[in-house]
C-alpha cells in the first residue's frame, strides 16, 4: 500500500466537522424561551439532534424566585433577601463606639484611640474565645463522649490557642504607645480597668480557675467589682457549670485500657494495669541507674550522694503510685487531676503511637500550649504596665504591675499536671510493653 493510499484511508476515519450554522436552523435559540416551563412547549419537538427531539428545560437558579439579585449572584446566593456588608457586620454601631475621654474634656490625645480599638478587639476575640470553649464543653459534657467528635475538639482547641498567640501579639501594637503618650490620657480613665472584664473572668471560670488559687484583689475577691445583677448571675453560673478542667478530668479517668480485669480465685478483678507495671519499670530504671552506681562507686562521698538521690526520686515517684500522698497534694492545690485522670494521661502520654491515643494525644497537647499562652499574656501585660506606669498603682486601685506579675504563675496554669507529666517519664528501654489484648482495644483499625 502506498503513502497516499493509507492517507486516504485515515481521512476517511476522520470525522466531517460540524456545520454550526445548519444545526441552528435545525434547531433555533428562538425556540429555547422563558417560558419553556410550559409542559405544551417542552413537548414540541425542535429537530435538534442532541435533545432527542425535545427542547430541555431551562436550569432553574436556587434563587430564581427573587428578582432583588444582581445576574451574576443568583447561582450562589440562598438567601431570600439581599444582605448588605455594613448591616451584616454591624459596623455603624462598632466603628461608631469609639469615644475618648480625652476628647470630652477639651484635651484630644491622639493615642487614646488606639487603646481604646485594641481593647475593644480584645473582648471580641473573648467572645470568640467563649463561643468555641462553649462548644468544646457541650461536647465533653455526654455521658460517652464520641471519638469521631475528638477531631472537632481539637480543632476547635487550636482555633482558640491561634486567638490567644494573635492577643499576644496585640500588645506589641500597645507597645508602640510611649509612657508620655499614655499619661497623656491616663487620668482620665478614673477607675476603669481592665479587671472589670467580664468575659476574660468568664472564661477563667470556665477553664477551671479555682477560687482559692486567685490572688485577692486589694485583699478581696475578684467579682467584688461587679456589682450589676446581670453580671452577677452569669459569674455566678460560670462557676456553678462543669469547667473545662472538670470535664477533662472525667473524660481521662475513662481511658482506654487504663482498668484491667483480672481473674483471680475470688472472681475477676479490676486493677490499674499501667500503674501495677509502670511502678515495676520505675524502680527496675532506678535502681539499674542510683542503686548499681552506688554498689560501684569507690567513693563513699559519691555513693551516699548517689543514694540519697536515689530515695529522693523514688520518694517523689511515690506521690503518683499512692493514691493518698496524691490526694494530699491535691487537697493543698498542688495538683488538679484525680489520682485516676492522671494515670489516664500518662497512659495516652506513653502510648501516643496507638491509633485510638492519635486525637487525645493532641488533645492534651493542645491545652498545656493554651496554658502556654495565656501564661504568656499574662506575663506580656505585666511587662506593658510596667513600662506605661512603672511602679505606679493601677486605674483599678490594684498595686499595679506586681500584681500583675504574680498572676504569671503556676498557681493560674489549668492543665499544669499535664505539662509536668515530663516529671514521671523514664527511658524507652524501660517502659513496659503492651499485651496484646490492649494493643487490639488501642487499636482503632481492627
Amino acid at each position: 500500500m502506498t503513502d497516499e493510499e493509507s492517507i486516504n484511508i485515515l481521512n476517511k476515519l476522520v470525522p466531517k466537522p460540524l456545520d454550526l450554522s445548519e444545526m441552528l436552523k435545525k434547531c433555533p435559540i428562538d425556540e429555547i424561551s422563558d417560558q419553556n416551563n410550559d409542559e405544551s412547549t417542552m413537548s414540541k419537538p425542535s429537530g435538534c439532534p442532541f435533545m432527542n427531539g425535545s427542547v430541555p428545560p431551562k436550569p432553574l437558579r436556587s434563587n430564581s424566585v427573587n428578582k432583588k439579585f444582581p445576574e451574576w449572584q443568583t447561582s450562589i446566593s440562598v438567601a431570600s433577601e439581599p444582605v448588605v456588608y455594613n448591616e451584616y457586620l454591624q459596623l455603624d454601631k462598632i466603628l461608631n463606639a469609639q469615644f475618648p475621654e480625652s476628647i470630652k474634656y477639651g484635651h484630644p490625645a491622639h493615642d487614646e484611640h488606639l487603646f481604646i480599638v485594641v481593647h475593644q478587639a480584645y473582648e471580641l476575640w473573648f467572645k470568640q474565645i467563649i463561643f468555641e470553649l462553649d462548644s468544646i464543653r457541650d461536647l465533653l459534657a455526654k455521658p460517652v463522649v464520641d471519638e469521631r467528635r475528638l477531631l472537632v475538639i481539637v480543632q476547635r482547641l487550636q482555633r482558640i490557642n491561634l486567638i490567644w498567640k494573635l492577643l499576644n501579639d496585640q500588645i506589641t501594637v500597645l507597645e508602640t504607645m510611649a509612657p508620655t503618650d499614655f499619661i497623656d490620657f491616663r487620668g482620665y480613665l478614673s477607675t476603669a480597668s481592665g479587671f472589670q472584664s467580664v468575659q476574660f473572668r468568664l472564661f477563667e471560670n470556665k477553664l477551671g480557675l479555682s477560687e482559692n488559687l486567685r490572688i485577692k484583689f486589694n485583699q478581696q475577691k475578684y467579682d467584688y467589682l461587679f456589682t450589676d445583677s446581670d453580671t452577677k448571675e452569669k459569674i455566678k453560673k460560670s462557676v456553678e457549670e462543669p469547667s473545662l478542667l472538670k470535664l477533662i478530668n472525667a473524660w481521662l479517668e475513662r481511658t482506654p485500657g487504663l482498668v484491667t480485669c483480672e481473674e483471680t480465685e475470688n472472681g475477676s478483678k479490676e486493677y490499674n494495669y499501667l500503674l501495677k507495671e509502670y511502678e515495676k519499670s520505675v524502680n527496675q530504671y532506678l535502681e539499674d541507674t542510683y542503686v548499681k552506681a552506688a554498689q560501684e562507686e569507690t567513693n563513699e562521698e559519691d555513693r551516699k550522694s548517689l543514694l540519697d538521690e536515689y530515695k529522693k526520686t523514688l520518694d517523689a515517684f511515690a506521690t503518683i503510685f499512692d493514691k493518698e500522698k496524691h490526694d494530699k497534694l491535691v487537697e493543698r492545690g498542688e495538683r488538679k487531676l484525680s489520682h485516676q485522670a492522671l494515670w489516664g494521661a500518662l497512659m495516652i502520654w506513653l502510648n501516643r503511637d496507638e491509633p485510638r491515643f492519635h486525637l487525645p494525644y493532641q488533645m492534651l497537647s493542645l491545652l498545656t500550649d493554651l496554658d502556654a499562652f495565656m501564661n504568656r499574656w499574662r506575663y506580656n501585660h505585666a511587662l506593658l504596665a510596667q513600662r506605661q506606669v512603672g511602679n505606679k498603682s493601677g486605674t483599678g486601685g490594684s498595686s499595679g504591675y506586681s500584681y500583675l506579675r504574680s498572676t504569671a504563675s503556676d498557681r493560674y496554669k489549668i492543665f499544669n499536671d499535664i505539662v509536668n507529666l515530663s516529671t514521671w517519664l523514664i527511658p524507652r528501654e524501660y517502659l513496659p510493653t503492651l499485651n496484646e489484648d490492649l494493643k487490639k482495644r488501642l487499636n482503632t483499625f481492627e
